[in-house]
């Protein structure tokens, strides 16, 4: 399909990080963008999570993965400063990676990469031994997803449009429509991005020649006010988040406003629902432990059913660890784009995502290198014997 005035307008079904990142990102080159969710305001999925992490996945040998990341986090950030506020938002903190059983390592030239070993004192401020095998990546930080989903949203262009029940997509002529389940029409755009992560799976399955591997992948944080805990408590707390089994996040408002800690997550894959569980508190009591023993062992009662609260949710996941983004099949299925799979890295790579698939559709020089670009392509997903 050729670009031309008439076509620089998309729908795109789902209005979570993957789907307010893509809108963010093409109405910001002048594109019309209406986007579509089930839900009935932000962050009524997994882009609820009320803290994580923008942190990079470092290899020894600077795998594709680590690449990837090192770039998502970089154009996070860089959305963050633009869109959020730091400290109540976000905030470049840099973050401690605990090395648990040797994971992970960095690659002998990494230094323009960000991530060193950590310092003898940032070790000690974590509270961990100082023989803790560790890493420090400056360029990371906590981020409230919610709060970077809103302001995406906000975006001049972008119109959102809540509680939209998107059972089927279907193209017609030169457009894409979007039906409910009564066969009414919801949108209809030359150009449709589908990035309503586990959710997208009913919506493709129907298409020719095309079959994502998309697999659901439960995850259950805990978290806790900041004022339930007591001065010996407090003075464990590490300075800056700590990741590698789960992460600990403490100083980041609470979904109720006032400054809470967080643990988690946890990983559960094939599960297709988001209960809060007793069991998940316990083993993400386990995982702090593990991570950080001195603040695990001190924190215990804070995770009795009368104290610890949890948020659950739903990612969605594809076999390789990376997203699927861009043109699905520009020959047989023209104008439509995916971008979902961003697994438990949503934060890390959403923005990233949103930034191809619009430099793909505007024709733009991208923001990854070609090499690195094509591993993400949705195209990989087309069945050999119907790719032309």
């Amino acid at each position: 399909m050729s670009l031309t005035p008439d076509t620089r307008q998309a729908v795109v079904i789902g209005a979570g990080l993957s789907g307010s990142a893509v809108a963010h990102s093409l109405a910001l080159r002048g594109w019309s963008v209406t986007v579509l969710d089930q839900a009935e305001g932000v962050g009524a999925g997994a882009s609820g999570l009320p803290a994580g992490l923008a942190a990079p996945h470092v290899s020894p040998d600077d795998n594709v993965l680590s690449r990837i990341t090192r770039a998502g986090v970089k154009a996070t950030l860089e959305r963050a400063q633009a869109l959020l506020h730091s400290g109540t938002d976000w905030a470049l903190t840099g973050v401690l990676e605990h090395n648990l059983a040797g994971k992970r390592r960095l690659p002998s030239d990494a230094s323009d990469h960000h991530s060193t070993p950590a310092s003898a004192a940032a070790v000690a401020a974590a509270g961990l031994p100082p023989d803790t095998p560790a890493l420090w990546h400056a360029q990371a930080g906590w981020i409230r997803p919610r709060q970077l989903v809103a302001a995406q949203l906000q975006t001049p262009g972008v119109q959102v449009r809540w509680g939209q029940q998107v059972k089927g997509i279907e193209r017609v002529g030169a457009e894409w429509v979007v039906t409910d389940a009564q066969g009414q029409i919801l949108a209809q755009s030359p150009w449709l991005v589908v990035a309503s992560a586990f959710d997208s799976l009913a919506l493709l399955r129907p298409l020719p020649s095309f079959a994502v591997p998309l697999n659901p992948l439960r995850g259950q944080i805990s978290f806790g006010h900041m004022h339930d805990l007591n001065e010996s408590q407090r003075q464990l707390l590490p300075p800056f988040p700590v990741n590698g089994h789960g992460s600990f996040i403490s100083g980041v408002p609470t979904p109720e406003g006032t400054p809470g800690w967080f643990i988690g997550s946890t990983f559960e894959r094939n599960c297709e629902q988001a209960p809060v569980r007793a069991e998940d508190h316990e083993a993400n009591q386990v995982r702090l432990a593990t991570l950080l023993p001195a603040l695990g062992h001190a924190m215990a009662h804070q995770f009795k059913p009368d104290q610890v609260q949890g948020w659950a949710g739903l990612r969605c996941t594809l076999p390789n660890r990376l997203p699927a983004v861009g043109p699905i099949d520009p020959q047989r299925l023209p104008g439509l784009c995916l971008s979902t799979g961003m697994g438990a890295r949503g934060i890390s790579l959403a923005v990233l995502c949103g930034e191809l698939l619009a430099a793909q559709l505007n024709k733009e020089a991208l923001p990854l290198e070609t090499a690195l670009a094509k591993h993400l392509a949705a195209e990989r997903y087309v069945q050999p014997n119907t790719q032309r």
